[in-house]
């Protein structure tokens, strides 16, 4: 997979028109650039530079000590080691490539653009200062959003399969959901059934799997609580597992029927229906090319039109390596996305669509797929779920 990455970087940086891409740590296993998993693969301890360029270049300059380790990677086609400081030889590959654009890691807008500390970038200003490089450092921001984004399709495949695995497990929870569990029994139960499998919760347990229960629950982003499972309540679980280093990320919605009640009120059948039409007109409207904020503007209209609340989030985030995998967004036009609204949406991008909704009463409805976009449009990963499950 990483080699596939290099390559695939290198003809990003091409069609960019990016001489350089520069990653530059130290003691990576303890503040890690995001970057380090998907084009290093291993960790290191000194000051180290990763290098790609547009010509096809991969080269590490490390810590004498980490050179062995880096070449039993394989990655890297010249590992050039230091003793006393990582300057010299830096600035004669520098002097070698002569790049008059050269990319590093920082980035108001997307988290996994922004792995340079500050303390590295003020080293590499000095290590820079009067050659005239430091007038040519750009954001890495374009090519890491399309590298994350652009999925491989060992990525594809590494998805796919937790996918398979978080829907295996919803499958088994259906038959332990019943009225007077918890949500903290729930989410232990799931828990229990990821450790069997020898697999990880895609972000942190307290929160993955996440339970929501009736109208008074949390909704989103909180832990499961001792609130007991009632009949009339509408029942949210968003979960995901890390299989392979790759992430799934989905939510269903039961709804637990009340003693002698024959059929799912019709306020909970309208609001999951919303839901579900809302996901099937986002994917139908998503394609190489559209821009993140029309995708969600199409759910969330619709949402409003149908008199509930718009949700207070994306539409959808990227998912890969991480649950959030960073990159475009479908989002709104808030300040609080910056630039990621008008991020244009790329093949090969993997997306959520999560909209929600409140059932006044009842509780929340909201479910999330998994989409691929592909020349065509989108497909979806996950199987959609067409209908409220019932308990």
């Amino acid at each position: 997979m990483i080699k596939e990455k290099i390559k695939q970087a290198v003809e990003i940086l091409k069609g960019k028109d990016i001489d350089m891409w520069l990653t530059f740590v130290r003691e990576s296993s303890l503040i890690p650039d995001p970057m380090i998993d998907i084009t290093v693969g291993t960790h290191s301890t000194w000051q180290t530079a990763y290098i790609i360029t547009k010509y096809g270049d991969t080269i590490a300059i490390a810590g004498s000590l980490d050179v062995a380790n880096i070449k039993a990677y394989g990655y890297y086609k010249d590992v050039i080691g230091y003793v006393e400081s990582i300057k010299e030889p830096l600035l004669r590959i520098l002097d070698k490539i002569k790049p008059n654009k050269i990319a590093i890691n920082f980035s108001t807008d997307t988290v996994i653009a922004d792995g340079l500390t500050h303390g590295m970038y003020l080293s590499l200003m000095r290590y820079l200062e009067g050659t005239g490089y430091e007038d040519k450092i750009i954001s890495s921001e374009r090519i890491i959003s399309a590298l994350r984004g652009r999925k491989s399709k060992t990525e594809i495949k590494y998805i796919k399969e937790a996918i398979v695995e978080t829907l295996r497990i919803f499958d088994k929870v259906s038959k332990f959901i019943k009225p007077g569990k918890t949500e903290q029994e729930v989410a232990n139960y799931i828990l229990n059934l990821v450790r069997k499998t020898k697999l990880e919760t895609a972000w942190d347990e307290k929160q993955c799997p996440a339970v929501f229960s009736g109208p008074e629950s949390a909704g989103a982003h909180a832990e499961p609580t001792k609130r007991k499972i009632q009949g009339g309540h509408i029942l949210n679980i968003d979960f995901g597992v890390r299989k392979n280093g790759y992430c799934s990320d989905l939510q269903r919605t039961w709804y637990i029927r009340r003693k002698g009640e024959k059929t799912v009120p019709k306020e909970v059948h309208k609001g999951f229906n919303v839901i579900i039409e809302a996901i099937a007109r986002a994917a139908e409207a998503l394609k190489a090319g559209v821009q993140g904020y029309e995708i969600d503007a199409i759910a969330r209209d619709y949402i409003t039109s149908q008199g509930y609340k718009e949700y207070p989030h994306a539409l959808g985030h990227q998912i890969g390596r991480s649950a959030h995998d960073g990159g475009g967004l479908l989002c709104p036009k808030w300040d609080r996305y910056g630039n990621l609204p008008y991020e244009k949406v790329e093949t090969g991008q993997v997306y959520t669509l999560e909209p929600r909704l409140t059932v006044e009463g009842y509780g929340i409805a909201t479910v999330e797929e998994i989409v691929l976009v592909t020349d065509s449009g989108c497909k979806f990963l996950s199987k959609p779920q067409k209908q409220i499950w019932v308990i």
